[in-house]
């Protein structure tokens, strides 16, 4: 480093805290700071696979808390000499873009309608939402992300990310569309990838397919309905919630060891209404104990339908339609009538249909009893799923093969986990796979997938030959662009071609965000150097999701892990400690806060949350960061309006560089505990325990300003020798604070940087830990004394400037407290200091 020389103090006459993001923010863009330099070796870049927030609204502060988390990792990496590759990337397709712009402009999605070049959004929306084509939908949903995009930039400024905005990706860019194809293509060739026709789960809100990942469970309300089938011996009863499902009823199934159904396996009976002959089965899925003891197998009602379908081999009879609606033709084998009193009705309006049709029949025995019961739901959706028979995309993940799955439980293995018992999340998720991961969605805003299928001279697709692109001619949308060897005129047309017309998931996307961020495929010598990465942040909820996907595909891909750390932060509770959701209307937004109370303070409340632990928001946290970030302004004021100044060494200014002029003991004394801090913080960092860091570091700047500059402070105004070692001494310690508060509070420490330094403390490096020659139990034992003189003074209400006629103290560390004897005189204003040696400690404080 290249020396440099103290300025005159350039503080202001009143420090604040008011305006100092926008300046700063500003200054650190003109001036490149924290710009990635890629011609650093793999070995000395920290990367960070950042997590891009869905651009569908705005953000809160949890993501606030999450992102501060990594950014002051980021710092410290950075401080340390590394060369941090740190991008931001918004997640901008998927479901919440396409529902947010329904809701904005009021519009919806048909993609038979031809484009309209004019068309232009009604400024309000009306009651009916407008039909538009695919092509302006898209052009809606990428005007809105853009304006969100910027508000969410400006947030993520103010909060002081400390991101390389040059690295700026989004997840339905050219550059992000080609990385996931050819992801995709390359998973299709080698067979990870493959198209099947199978039951689905299904939104019939959005009326996409939906992945395992994306479930939840929610009780709702139904009703039991006790319904005979026509037996050959009688009478058979089954107890269901979905009478509605009766016309699509394929078997009945009871336990292998249930005696009450002995007899009849092997048998059949006839649906009521409908007088389908199905078989009575055997399965140790059925439930002995539940209803009945035996129940509808029914194609489809949930999973376990799909299970017991599977493994008995039975035929499908669907009834319900993308629409969550039921068919209006019968299925094969049911008869039109009565089945043309249900067709058409929306699930709840066919049950209540049949339940009167099985009353006039007496085929239902009784009314039907309400029960609150488990039921699927897409983690964005507002009604049950129900699962139809669709052709979809999948990608192998070890939920249809033992030996992958073991595989994928190892590489689990291979992370670090911050903290580690999160990996139990991981590994649960991976043991109970009951499938591969669906990856196609019937959505319009998405990637498409690159593949076309040729058509026969009847016009059917033949899906077992799609045609795929050459990688150099991605990204390509199907929908208008023309696979080789055809021309446009050929599409839709006997003997010529189609396009699959689904797009990705986004977590299909999302799971390449280290591909995408570092160029993979058209920047190899940036992606080699930053690929794998060092670390993935990122919350718990979503391991099963994009940390699992994310390990996947790098998997498939590279044959590798995708990064060597993962961090997992928890969630931001409200005050009665609920988790914040815009649904659930207890969000707190960030530009409030930052505005209100300084974004420096908004992350000390946010370092305070350990990883892993879900965190209640306190407001009374950022009045307390921002009191801390105060106390620096005015510490760093009185400890550069002391003395005449002089050299200070370049960014190497730490440790003992000032041992020549400190010479005092309780100077050489608060700088060994200064050292002994930085090496506590240290640790901490490596530890990825930010919190930890924190304490040490805040705990060391309290005794500072309440005990070292008090005891230092009558004898830095003297003039001679002693003087100069506290001088010294202040000085190295406000320079060494400054960087150990940096990674935290980002704007306070660089403004008191720019007072008497050169350069940004964000490119200054963390300090060393020497400890120099100076013995902490001096200021301990020093600090003791003064705060019993402080204790004395505030119990009788008298100024801490009052005298001490007599101090008197019986201490074993006697020894060390006389090396402090002139300090602690002068900073109580003692007037008599008796000083003895005893076994035990005894401090009387005498006033005038």
């Amino acid at each position: 480093m290249t020396e440099q020389r103290l300025r005159h103090p350039l503080m202001p006459e009143k420090p604040t805290l008011d305006g100092l993001e926008q300046v700063w923010v500003a200054r650190w863009e003109e001036q490149g700071t924290y710009r990635f330099d890629r011609s650093q070796p793999r070995e000395r870049i920290y990367s960070v696979d950042t997590p891009p927030p869905t651009v569908s609204g705005s953000l809160h502060v949890g993501h606030v808390f999450s992102f501060t988390h990594t950014d002051i990792m980021a710092r410290y990496q950075r401080m340390l000499g590394k060369s941090v590759f740190y991008p931001i990337g918004w997640d901008d397709n998927g479901l919440p873009t396409e529902r947010r712009v329904q809701n904005v402009y009021g519009v919806r999605c048909d993609p038979s309608l031809p484009y309209d070049p004019d068309f232009v959004p009604p400024d309000k929306p009306g009651k009916r939402d407008i039909s538009i084509s695919r092509r302006n939908f898209v052009e809606l949903c990428q005007k809105l992300t853009k304006i969100d995009e910027q508000a969410f930039e400006e947030v993520w400024r103010r909060v002081g990310l400390s991101v390389d905005w040059s690295l700026l990706y989004t997840t339905i860019s050219d550059d992000s569309r080609r990385v996931s194809q050819r992801a995709f293509l390359r998973n299709l060739r080698r067979g990870e990838a493959y198209l099947a026709e199978a039951p689905t789960l299904w939104d019939v809100s959005f009326r996409t397919a939906v992945a395992q990942a994306e479930l939840e469970d929610r009780e709702w309300p139904g009703a039991f309905h006790r319904i005979s089938f026509y037996g050959e011996k009688g009478p058979v009863w089954i107890e269901t919630t979905r009478p509605e499902l009766i016309p699509a009823c394929v078997a009945l199934v009871a336990h292998p060891d249930d005696e009450r159904y002995q007899a009849l396996f092997g048998t059949s009976v006839l649906t009521p209404l409908f007088g389908v002959e199905v078989p009575i089965l055997a399965h140790h899925l059925a439930e002995p104990d539940k209803g009945s003891g035996i129940a509808m197998i029914c194609t489809f009602g949930d999973i376990t339908d799909v299970t017991w379908w599977r493994e008995l081999n039975l035929p499908t009879r669907p009834v319900i339609g993308w629409d969550g609606r039921l068919l209006p033709e019968p299925p094969e084998g049911v008869e039109p009538e009565p089945y043309k009193e249900l067709a058409g009705k929306t699930v709840h309006s066919a049950r209540e249909r049949i339940v009167e049709l099985l009353r006039e029949s007496g085929d239902l025995e009784g009314d039907p009893r309400p029960v609150q019961r488990t039921v699927k739901f897409y983690e964005r959706g507002d009604k049950p799923l129900e699962i139809v028979t669709t052709r979809q995309w999948y990608i192998r993940n070890g939920g249809r093969d033992e030996a992958l799955r073991e595989r994928m439980l190892a590489r689990g293995g291979e992370l670090a986990w911050h903290p580690p018992h999160m990996r139990v999340r991981y590994d649960n998720w991976v043991q109970g796979l009951a499938g591969d991961w669906l990856i196609s969605r019937q959505r319009f805003f998405g990637v498409p997938f690159p593949v076309w299928y040729r058509l026969d001279e009847s016009g059917l697709p033949r899906y077992d030959d799609p045609i795929m692109p050459a990688e150099e001619l991605l990204p390509v949308d199907p929908s208008s662009d023309t696979p080789p060897g055809y021309t446009p005129e050929q599409r839709g047309v006997p003997g010529g071609f189609v396009a699959d017309p689904d797009v990705m998931d986004t977590w299909a996307t999302s799971s390449l965000t280290p591909q995408i961020a570092g160029r993979w495929g058209t920047d190899d010598d940036l992606f080699q150097r930053v690929f794998p990465a060092d670390l993935r942040p990122q919350s718990h909820e979503i391991i099963r999701t994009w940390l699992f996907a994310t390990v996947v595909r790098s998997h498939l891909e590279f044959g590798d892990v995708p990064w060597s750390d993962v961090a997992i932060s928890g969630w931001i509770l409200d005050p009665d400690r609920k988790k914040m959701s815009k649904s659930k209307g207890n969000v707190v937004t960030p530009m409030d806060l930052l505005e209100q109370h300084g974004s420096d303070a908004v992350r000390y409340w946010a370092a305070g949350g350990r990883y892993g632990v879900d965190t209640a928001f306190d407001a009374g946290q950022l009045k307390i960061g921002r009191r801390l970030a105060i106390k620096i302004l005015n510490a760093s004021k009185f400890v550069l309006g002391m003395g005449e100044g002089g050299e200070v060494q370049g960014e190497e200014s730490q440790g003992g560089e000032y041992q020549g002029a400190v010479t005092e003991p309780v100077d050489l004394a608060m700088l060994a505990a200064l050292a002994g801090a930085v090496r506590e913080a240290g640790e901490a960092f490596d530890a990825y325990e930010h919190t930890r860091a924190l304490e040490v570091i805040e705990r060391f700047f309290w005794s500072f300003c309440d005990d070292y500059l008090e005891l230092v402070k009558a004898r830095a105004y003297e003039p001679g020798p002693a003087a100069a070692s506290a001088h010294a001494a202040l000085r190295q310690a406000l320079d060494v604070l400054l960087r150990l508060f940096a990674p935290f509070l980002p704007f306070v420490t660089e403004e008191v940087w720019s007072w008497w330094r050169t350069g940004s403390v964000h490119q200054a490096r963390w300090p060393s830990a020497e400890p120099g020659t100076g013995d902490p139990a001096v200021l301990e034992a020093a600090s003791e004394v003064l705060r019993q003189i402080r204790r004395a003074k505030s119990e009788a209400k008298v100024s801490m400037r009052a005298e001490v006629s007599c101090l008197r103290v019986i201490s074993p560390q006697a020894a060390l407290v006389r090396l402090a004897q002139d300090d602690l005189c002068a900073a109580g204003n003692v007037e008599e200091f008796v000083l003895e040696h005893g076994e035990t400690t005894a401090i009387t404080v005498s006033l005038t």
